[in-house]
């Protein structure tokens, strides 16, 4: 019997406290990825990477369990946030003015080879024209500051204000890299009031 791997429950930095922040480092990881622009809510091309990253997810752990024998739980969707005036997405929440790389966690066991062949069959089936631009890469945020946020992804901005102008500073540290978002739970069957998302926010010394 093939014994199922949750990462989740073995990466300490997919847990993160609630109402607080604490500092992790976060080791190298593979992530599908795709980039794109534009609001989520109402983007078509969002919806079309987030389909294009589960669609090779899911065929990367059928192919992971059926030849190498090792089955896992898929990780959740994740995302990379930015804008050219950073005040359209922590205060303003201007979500037409965001840019995007959403992804999800791949196995260190699974390689490059592997990858080619799932998004050739998913692009065989035709299920997103994202597949084209999704790609397998390295992220290496090293060390990091998070918390738990739990509600509604609107509700996120005080939160985030609070990191990064009140305890990343006071800390000696200051922001580097791109503003991560880990989805712990699925908003299509969560009320948004019981929305658990990792905010996690990349640092260097400020000296």
């Amino acid at each position: 019997m093939v014994t199922k791997a949750d990462l989740k429950k073995s990466i300490a930095a997919y847990t993160a406290p609630r109402g607080s922040f604490e500092i992790v480092d976060v080791p190298p990881m593979q992530y599908l990825m795709v980039d794109g622009h534009g609001d989520p809510n109402t983007s078509d091309e969002y919806g079309e990477a987030v389909a294009a990253v589960f669609g090779v997810a899911y065929k990367l752990k059928f192919l992971s369990k059926a030849e190498l024998g090792r089955d896992y739980v898929v990780m959740p969707l994740e995302g990379l946030w930015w804008s050219d005036d950073m005040a359209a997405f922590t205060s303003e929440r201007d979500k037409s003015r965001w840019s995007w790389t959403m992804m999800s966690l791949v196995p260190e066991w699974l390689d490059g080879g592997h990858f080619q062949r799932a998004r050739d069959a998913a692009v065989a089936k035709g299920t997103s024209p994202a597949l084209e631009r999704l790609r397998l890469a390295e992220l290496a945020e090293g060390r990091c500051v998070q918390t738990l946020h739990v509600g509604s992804y609107d509700d996120e901005a005080p939160v985030l204000a609070e990191m990064h102008e009140r305890f990343i500073p006071d800390a000696g540290l200051r922001m580097r890299g791109l503003h991560h978002e880990i989805y712990l739970a699925d908003p299509r069957r969560t009320a948004s009031e019981k929305l658990r998302t990792i905010l996690r926010q990349p640092v260097d010394p400020s000296r």
